[in-house]
């Protein structure tokens, strides 16, 4: 009981206006080393700092994080590719179509695909 669990979510953290990398690393479940290099693999994701050099995250920049995690982690990009994909796509479509509509995983498909192939093949 004594541990406070992370938000899933960003609407669930959408009281504060700035977030420090720590928080951010926290929400995110991404290491601030990591969020350090993603800003410069992506040039867009340049976080505001504060007089003191401190990075300041927005929702936005948050949700951004979330889906570049999404992109790289789970469905496999690289990151080049995860770069492409945005720049195709467009920041603002998507942020606006969510974390959870990027393409599904390809790999995934391919070995439903090729099941289906070996239980075509066990018929004949």
């Amino acid at each position: 009981m004594g541990t406070t669990p992370t938000p899933s979510s960003t609407e669930e953290i959408s009281d504060k206006r700035y977030y420090r990398i720590g928080e951010v690393s926290k929400i995110t479940g991404v290491k601030p080393y990591v969020l350090r290099y993603w800003e410069g693999e992506f040039r867009w994701m340049a976080p505001q700092k504060s007089k003191s050099k401190q990075r300041l995250y927005r929702k936005r920049d948050i949700d951004m994080i979330l889906l570049i995690k999404k992109l790289l982690y789970e469905q496999r990009f690289t990151i080049a590719g995860a770069r492409k994909k945005l720049r195709e796509t467009g920041m603002g479509k998507a942020l606006d179509e969510g974390v959870l509509s990027v393409e599904p995983d390809h790999r995934a498909r391919y070995q439903k695909i090729r099941e289906e192939l070996v239980q075509i093949r066990a018929m004949l």
